[in-house]
């Protein structure tokens, strides 16, 4: 890693809508000993929801539980997933989907479906994107501004597509809090590649570690083989799972399977990486 640059700065915007600073959520710090996140007011205004999932038995009762209130609040059964034509020629209504985002981002997280994602994680936790399609060095750039066009998309934002994302992130933290998907307080992942463009190390710890600056929002693999696939360099980031925002058990259909993905809020991790 030595032809990485080192760099400082400020993670993002000084306000969030977790109720932490946002130099503090981006910290290695707050990894290490990681508080309880929730979206202001997302639990509050979906209260239905939440009370029927406390009543769901196991993880697939609470997955249909989220999947028929989400169709309910925002239109997004199988039908309305595509703008194909139906039978007689009338074409259906383009209705933005968190599901559309993530197969998206499975595809391209560069693609404006991924800038969408950074969008939502810009807003809701602070921290800004330093990757999308090329490095972001600040907000004066028009990598900058190729990055917000993509983010605020009219295509995207037609159907509350925010207020779905926040309610997938509070539904993932109660599965992973009710012991319906227990994962801990943190979990091992890992993320293979072949070049540092897209990260920015902040501190040289020893050989083999660094504190490294992730992208706002990234993936990232819990099968060391899977991440192998990916790249001749494999850094490892012991994750709080308060950071993630979906992974490959949550829901039973969902797009990012084969690769046992995580997608994970970002911020200043510290990460030893290995040449396979």
């Amino acid at each position: 890693m030595d032809q990485v640059i080192t760099r400082k700065g400020s993670h993002g915007h000084s306000t969030n809508l977790v109720g932490l600073p946002t130099g503090l959520l981006g910290s290695p710090a707050f990894n290490d000993l990681p508080r309880p996140l929730h979206i202001s007011g997302v639990r509050e205004m979906n209260r239905g929801l939440f009370q029927m999932l406390g009543r769901s038995d196991g993880r697939h009762e609470a997955a249909d539980a989220f999947s028929k209130y989400m169709t309910a609040m925002f239109g997004i059964d199988p039908e309305q997933r595509t703008t194909v034509e139906p039978a007689g020629g009338i074409p259906r209504p383009y209705r933005a989907s968190f599901i559309r985002l993530l197969l998206g981002w499975g595809y391209d997280s560069n693609s404006a479906e991924g800038a969408v994602l950074k969008g939502w994680v810009e807003s809701r936790f602070g921290l800004v994107p330093t990757f999308h399609r090329e490095p972001i060095r600040d907000t004066d750039s028009p990598a900058w501004d190729a990055y917000v066009d993509q983010k605020m998309a009219s295509k995207f934002h037609n159907n509350s597509i925010w207020a779905q994302l926040d309610i997938l992130y509070e539904y993932c933290q109660w599965a992973i809090t009710s012991g319906t998907a227990p994962l801990g307080e943190h979990i091992t992942l890992y993320r293979g590649v072949n070049s540092f463009e897209e990260h920015q190390i902040v501190e040289r710890l020893d050989r083999r570690s660094v504190v490294m600056r992730f992208n706002n929002l990234g993936s990232f693999s819990s099968d060391r083989e899977v991440a192998d696939c990916f790249g001749e360099t494999i850094l490892t980031v012991r994750v709080p799972t308060v950071k993630v925002l979906f992974f490959n058990a949550l829901l039973p259909l969902y797009p990012l399977k084969g690769e046992a993905e995580y997608l994970v809020i970002g911020g200043d991790y510290r990460v030893t990486a290995d040449k396979i």
